[in-house]
């Protein structure tokens, strides 16, 4: 093996995902010491929502609020610095602002400890532009089905 050359790009983390785990290993930090405090968690969640660019910020918003009514079961926290939704400490639900990792959309996408299975194959993931009143709809009950 010959040593890597300075002009050679690594293949390892990109900056944003170097940040995205530094961020993780914080939340992380903070759920020991707030001993997954449901208020703590929600205002990182809305601090987090604030920070977003306008057209994010206003989807990640209105998200928040459909998923804090609709299942009140799931708790908000940040997750790699994501608004998340849990349920039992396990993250069901969350939020990816397009601006997060430069992305064209963002995305509302599921862990696999949602109840979303449908035959042999089913989404996790959805890309958004912004929000309709359907998509709202069946981002409820989407998010009903993967607790329930």
């Amino acid at each position: 093996m010959s040593p890597r050359k300075d002009t050679q790009k690594s293949r390892g983390f990109s900056a944003e995902e170097r940040a995205a785990m530094k961020e993780r290993a914080r939340e992380l930090k903070a759920e020991e010491r707030a001993n997954k405090d449901r208020a703590e968690g929600e205002r990182d969640v809305l601090a987090k929502i604030a920070e977003m660019p306008e057209s994010d910020r206003v989807m990640a918003q209105r998200i928040h609020e459909i998923i804090t009514a609709s299942t009140p079961s799931l708790s908000p926290k940040t997750w790699y610095g994501m608004p998340a939704y849990a349920l039992d400490g396990k993250v069901v639900c969350f939020f990816t602002s397009a601006d997060k990792f430069k992305s064209r959309y963002a995305t509302f996408g599921f862990n696999d400890t949602a109840n979303l299975d449908e035959g042999t194959m089913w989404p996790t993931s959805f890309a958004l532009k912004e929000l309709t009143a359907a998509d709202e709809a069946r981002i409820a009950a989407l998010v009903k089905k993967a607790v329930s």
